[in-house]
């Protein structure tokens, strides 16, 4: 009786306060920070990942995020028409300095490092230099440590490798399919919630997720991972927390949970791209999943305290990494019946300025 007296007391009071909140930025800031505490783990989230940045930023795992950042800048550049002849001053030592920090870890992502080395291959060879600048020679000394990891590599491997540098439009792959075809696949593509009673292979997930992983992020950092539940009891608990799933959960063969890593920004203005990069990706899953005979529902994820703490304890998240959206994975049963979700219409969605 006295928690819902004092709920209804809150939600007059948040009556009352939230058009002086709306029309003030200030009053705003008040508002969130000592009334309303909804953007509180937002805000810890998004303090911890600058915080972790900041002290392991001499470590292999944040120079991975630089490394991918700035190699990805500095193709930018060589890619411009017209090239300036000298470029990225504002971010080549530190673009060095993170080379340098990668080398230390023995376990290092030899694709990433072959990334890093054939781009800065070319940077340094277009670029015109003061005689006495230190960065080509530090540059030089830094290649000699990558090229004997490489060429291991390649031995393994027996296959020569591709230049991991820009080159021109028309070398890319080329798909073949028309419009037409493809407007198809985005209408098969449809939110399933009935699955046949049958395992998803991970060699199929992983194809889609490499699928995935091709599709545009901010600087190419990436800052999302796919945790993956096929496995009881952790299915049905996953399956189980958003308030979406009621009615279906029990029957999801598999499902992702898609995790943002605050940690790969050291400034609060990117803190909304996890949710951008990891949704662009999420939309490449799920059209690869349907070639692949595989069906998915997505599943909102609400920023609900209560809610928050049982999946950061169920899937042993960091204080940095926040839960983007769920996908529940499957083979469809070909009689469950869809809903039809009218669609708008492009009238509807496009306009123009």
């Amino acid at each position: 009786m006295i928690k819902k007296l004092i709920h209804r007391v809150y939600a007059r009071l948040d009556l009352m306060l939230l058009p002086l909140a709306a029309r003030n930025r200030k009053f705003a800031g008040v508002y969130y920070a000592f009334f309303n505490p909804h953007f509180r783990r937002e805000m810890h989230a998004t303090a911890a990942g600058r915080q972790h940045y900041r002290l392991h930023e001499e470590s292999s795992t944040i120079a991975t995020v630089i490394i991918r950042r700035n190699i990805h800048r500095l193709e930018k550049g060589l890619s411009m028409v017209p090239r300036k002849s000298l470029f990225a001053l504002d971010y080549i030592d530190e673009t060095l300095t993170a080379l340098g920090n990668l080398l230390q870890d023995d376990a290092v992502d030899l694709v990433l490092l072959k990334y890093a080395h054939d781009v800065l291959e070319s940077y340094f060879a277009v670029t015109q230099w003061p005689e006495a600048a230190p960065q080509p020679l530090l540059y030089q000394q830094l290649s000699l440590q990558v090229k004997p990891k490489l060429a291991a590599q390649q031995a393994a491997s027996c296959q020569q490798q591709r230049l991991a540098a820009p080159a021109p439009y028309q070398t890319r792959p080329r798909a073949a399919i028309s419009y037409d075809e493809f407007l198809i696949l985005c209408q098969q593509r449809c939110s399933v919630r009935t699955f046949l009673p049958k395992p998803v292979p991970k060699d199929v997930l992983e194809q889609a997720v490499a699928a995935a992983s091709q599709a545009p992020s901010a600087c190419n950092r990436q800052p999302f991972r796919y945790v993956a539940a096929m496995e009881q009891p952790v299915l049905n608990k996953l399956a189980n927390l958003p308030m979406g799933t009621a009615g279906y959960a029990d029957g999801l063969p598999c499902v992702l949970a898609v995790v943002g890593d605050l940690s790969a920004y050291p400034f609060e203005r990117d803190r909304h791209v996890i949710y951008i990069d990891a949704s662009l990706a999420n939309m490449q899953l799920m059209l690869a999943l349907e070639t692949l005979g595989l069906a998915s529902c997505s599943i909102n994820w609400p920023d609900i305290e209560n809610y928050e703490i049982k999946i950061a304890k169920l899937l042993k998240l960091q204080p940095f990494e926040r839960v983007v959206m769920l996908i529940a994975v499957g083979y469809p049963d070909p009689d469950a019946l869809i809903p039809h979700s009218e669609k708008k219409s492009p009238a509807g969605l496009l306009s123009y300025v």
